[in-house]
């Protein structure tokens, strides 16, 4: 009796196992999709309360927030989406179709898709070069803007223009410019900076399943190419209140690129640095990240 009873314990194991994979669950949250036009966003929400959503850089996707969710939806509804080209998300094609106004409209879409009249927008890497670009274009739909190891675009075009170290680690920023660079990309070389196993795996499956070519358009459609030239014209202050991240030891976005980032916010700006954390802050510190932003949030 006690063996026919395990082996019908196992077998609902493995049933509930079964229908667990095949409806796709992500412990993580849900998983849904926004229409921004033509492209439809993908994106995996859990929690309830003010609308935050999280944009990855590269190579990355939705799932480098996977330390930061569990705790940010006790307080929010947080929305982790795929941009453009990557993952799950739609990969159109052509340079233009990469454009930041592109980009920034994805996530005015992503907002109106959950009713929000606002959001807080968070954003690491490329994210960030969107989220600040939303605050600019889009000042009365964001609540708050959290920036992680990502300068403020006038910023970085500065650097980029005054500082020979940062033209310098920025190396990579053109190689990805050139017509033929995503001949010398693979998954598993986008993957090499994942430290786990069981994540660097998933990382793998993601960018097979993600666009090359879509995923350097961003550089070819955004970044600042040579010869660079410092920014003269102001741009439009930002209205809402800031939290900048930064690991120091980034090698590809100097810290120096924060200098005078209060010229370009109009409210409270607030600069936190991480000594210990390189480029990808929310993993090298993923506690001190999760605690820093929640707390700030819930000021």
């Amino acid at each position: 009796m006690f063996l026919r009873s395990k082996r019908l314990l196992v077998g609902l194991i493995v049933m509930c196992f079964a229908t667990h994979i095949v409806k796709g669950q992500e412990p993580l949250g849900e998983h849904g999709y926004a229409s921004s036009g033509d492209v439809n966003i993908h994106y995996v929400t859990k929690g309830e309360g003010p609308l935050v959503v999280l944009m990855h850089g590269f190579p990355d996707f939705w799932y480098s927030w996977r330390n930061q969710m569990p705790e940010w939806s006790k307080h929010f509804q947080v929305v982790a989406i795929d941009q453009r080209g990557y993952n799950k998300s739609d990969q159109p094609e052509g340079v233009d179709e990469y454009k930041v106004d592109k980009l920034v409209d994805d996530v005015k879409a992503v907002i109106e898709h959950f009713g929000a009249k606002k959001a807080t927008v968070v954003g690491h890497d490329w994210g960030g070069f969107v989220a600040w670009s939303f605050a600019m274009k889009y000042p009365e739909q964001l609540e708050r803007l959290v920036v992680l190891n990502l300068p403020h675009p006038w910023g970085l075009q500065r650097e980029l223009a005054t500082n020979p170290e940062q033209a310098k680690n920025s190396q990579y920023a053109r190689n990805f410019q050139q017509p033929a660079a995503g001949k010398f990309v693979t998954a598993e070389g986008l993957a090499g900076w994942v430290k786990e196993d069981d994540a660097k795996k998933r990382y793998v499956e993601a960018f097979k399943r993600s666009s090359i070519e879509g995923m350097l358009n961003y550089y070819k459609a955004n970044y600042p190419a040579e010869p660079y030239k410092a920014p003269t014209a102001p741009p439009p202050k930002v209205q809402s209140p800031v939290l900048v991240i930064h690991g120091l030891g980034d090698k590809y976005l100097l810290s120096s690129g924060l200098n005078e980032t209060w010229k370009w916010v109009d409210n409270e700006l607030t600069i936190v640095t991480v000594p210990e954390a390189e480029h990808f802050v929310q993993h090298d510190k993923p506690e001190f990240v999760t605690k820093t932003v929640l707390n700030w949030l819930k000021q």
